[in-house]
Parts: C-alpha cells; structure tokens; sequence
C-alpha cells in the first residue's frame, strides 16, 4: 500500500473536529481520490479533556501546538487556531521553515501576512493551501488557481459574511431594525457574542484581501481595503431599496482601476435582476468576471463545521496527489505590488436617506448643495407629512466621485433643516 500522507491538526474547535469526522467517515473513499490514505497522526488544542464527539484512540496529543511542525511523522500541519498573530503566525512559519506542507482556514493571516508566508513556502518548495480560508464550502480558491487560470480577472465581488447577510436578510422578510435582529443572530448562535468583526466588515475584508491576491496576482494588501460595516442601515433604507428595485447587501468588491487595485467592503445597494440580490440568509457567494469566460458565480455554505472541513479536506488531497501549485497563483516573486486605488476615485451611483423637518424650502436647499458639487440627480422619494414633523427623503444619483458625494453629504449634514447624519449607500449596476 501506498505510504499515507500524515497530518497533524492544530486547533480542534468546530472545523478541526469536523476534518477528523470526514476523515474518518470517508477514509477509504478519499485513499482512492488521494491516491494514498491520510492519516491523522497528531492533534493539538486547548483543552485534551473536552468532548468533541470525535474518535482520537491511536492519536498522539501534543500539548504544544508547535511540536506538529518538527515532528518527523508529520507531513502536513493543518493549522485551524486563528488569529492573524501569535501561536497560528509561529506555527505555519516553522512548519514550512521545516518542509512540511500547510493547510489553514486562516483569513485574518493570510489577509496581514500573505505575501511573506507565500514566499517562504515558495522557497522551501512546499504548499500553502487555504479554501477553507475563503467561503467555507465554496470552491472559490480552486477556481482561481485552476478553473479561471486561462483568465485575465476583470472584477470580482460577493457576499462573504453569512452573519451579516443573516442580518439583512432577516431586517428586510420582518420589517425590524437592526439591533433587534443582531440579539435575535446572537441568540441562535449566527452572531458571536462581540459581533464586531462580523458586523463591521472586517471578516468580509480579510477575505477580500485573500481573494484579490489570488485572482489579480497582487501582493495581498489588507490595509487597502476600505471597510464599512451594516451598523448604519435600517428598516427604513431596507423597505426604500425594495421600492426602488434593489436589496441591501454586504459586498466585498475588487477591480482593477487605473489608480491601482480597488478593494471595497461596504453596504450595497443590488438590482433585484442581479442573481445575487437571491442569496440569502447564511449563505455566501462569490461572483467572478473573467475576459474570456465571461461572468462566473459560486454560492453555497460559507461557514460551519461541515462546509469547511470540507475545503480542507479537498486541499488535503490536493497534496496526497502531488498537486501544486503558487500560493497565489503565480509565483511568490511574480506578485504584483500594485497601489491600492483610492477610494475617494471611486465612481458610481448613490442613494442618500435624509431625516428633514417638514417646511418649504428643504428640497430647494439640499438639491444647491448637490448642484454646487455637480451631483445629478436620478430619482427622489418624499413621504408626506408626519405628525412628529420628522420626514424621510430619499435621493439616488447618477455616477460620481466618491469625493464629491461625501462632500455634498457632509454640507447637506450642516443644514439646519436636516436632523440626522445623512445615510449613504453605494448602488452597484451588475
């Protein structure tokens, strides 16, 4: 029989317990795919007392995580701690520093330290695989390396937060706002405790900045993403797109620009003709322009145990076969360094919320603002008249500058008559 590729887990929360399950349920059926058994020859975590629910007879346990990377029966160290620093960060460096292959769900590292870890890999001629880094179950990494490597990327963008989309989904089938349905996400275990990193688009950008490296062949640049999170939209905006003909979705977005690569996590407004206006819930998807295949999409479970063991157990047959190939596609040395586009130079269309007291007058104030900036609008909704004397007034624009819509935004901002922050959303024409 054919030597089984060896791998050490590090990390045996919901996804390392849910690899050691599939492995186990599907072991002859992955020797065929593979070519060769993989066998769980090490595993580490926190707590060796907790039940898992998951058979580990015959497995050595090793207190410290990075005993995995100098251990001789190991060839693969599968790293599921997380975190960007720290214990991860020591771990996959001496693991490649030793020749051992890695595997990791780890975005917020490969988002801060990408390009040096694909570069140490490269010199130590050893693999960096990472699906489950983007996405959970969706094939989306493969795709890039090998489905769409024929391609020229031209955009890509898509829902990478299941909470948030969660959220938003939720706010717009009930009508509630936004606080009531984040403690109802929280309650039924679709929202951590501290929500921030979800909510504020943080978890969406480090995946972005995953993504453009491996679809433009760019440095991985995570401080080039501009970040807003769902904080801001409320039921009123969710029931304004759905007049207007769009839904509300958190997007990461990429491009390439003449101003360098523009990253972008932020709310969205979506044309409900756009197929990703329809996925909804906890599911993620990801949307990829390519100049000779023309426009691809992957949806499907972009969290939990099962959708993610199972990207990690694709790349870990991946290497049982000896396939290999760039961390980011192209070779470490051959990344780009482009800048990160400035977000101030983005161009596109807006929809702004304003909260104005009813008077005459408002509209023919807000609309020289606008005129004083070269804002054109495309269409205005005005309610009529509210006993709190507190109406809404919703504008959408043709395309501008980024640039100038905050200015026109912060000057309207000032205006007596206007008595709350206005609320920007981007519209997006997919």
């Amino acid at each position: 029989m054919t030597e089984p590729l060896k791998i050490g887990i590090a990390g045996l929360g919901t996804v390392g317990a849910g690899v050691v399950k599939l492995l186990a349920e599907h072991n002859n059926l992955l020797a065929v795919r593979g070519g060769r058994p993989i066998a769980v020859s090490a595993v580490s975590a926190r707590n060796r007392k907790k039940n898992r629910g998951i058979d580990l007879e015959g497995v050595r346990w090793e207190g410290d995580p990075l005993k995995l990377a100098e251990a001789r029966d190991i060839d693969v160290v599968v790293e599921l701690i997380g975190g960007s620093d720290g214990v991860a960060r020591k771990l996959i460096e001496k693991a490649i520093a030793n020749g051992k292959h890695v595997v990791t769900a780890n975005k917020a590292l490969l988002a801060m330290h990408g390009a040096a870890v694909a570069t140490a890999a490269e010199k130590k001629g050893v693999t960096v695989a990472f699906e489950a880094a983007v996405a959970g179950g969706i094939p989306i990494i493969k795709a890039l390396r090998e489905g769409l490597v024929g391609n020229r990327v031209r955009r890509l963008y898509g829902i990478l937060n299941g909470t948030c989309n969660y959220i938003l989904t939720t706010m717009r089938e009930t009508g509630r706002d936004f606080d009531a349905v984040l403690a109802e996400a929280q309650a039924a275990g679709y929202a951590e405790a501290d929500p921030s990193f979800d909510i504020d688009g943080i978890d969406a950008a480090h995946k972005l900045a995953v993504l453009t490296g491996a679809a433009f062949g760019a440095k991985v640049n995570f401080k080039g993403v501009y970040v807003e999170g769902i904080r801001h939209v409320s039921a009123m905006d969710i029931e304004f797109a759905r007049e207007l003909g769009y839904r509300i979705k958190l997007l990461g977005l990429a491009r390439e620009t003449p101003y360098g690569i523009e990253q972008r996590v932020h709310p969205c407004m979506v044309p409900l003709d756009a197929p990703i206006a329809h996925i909804e819930g906890v599911f993620n998807a990801v949307v990829v322009d390519g100049d000779f295949v023309g426009t691809t999409m992957f949806q499907g479970r972009g969290a939990g145990q099962g959708p993610t063991a199972s990207a990690v157990v694709a790349d870990l047959v991946d290497i049982a076969r000896g396939r290999s190939m760039p961390t980011f596609v192209v070779p470490a040395s051959k990344l780009t360094t482009a800048p990160a586009a400035p977000m101030d130079r983005h161009v596109g269309a807006y929809y702004m919320r304003l909260m104005v007291q009813d008077r005459p007058g408002v509209i023919a104030a807000v609309s020289s603002v606008l005129a004083k900036q070269q804002i054109s609008l495309e269409s205005m909704l005005q309610r009529g008249r509210s006993p709190s004397d507190k109406v809404p007034v919703v504008l959408t624009t043709h395309e501008n500058e980024e640039a100038a819509m905050r200015r026109a935004a912060k000057a309207i901002g000032r205006l007596d008559a206007v008595l709350e922050e206005p609320c920007l959303i981007r519209i997006e024409k997919f």
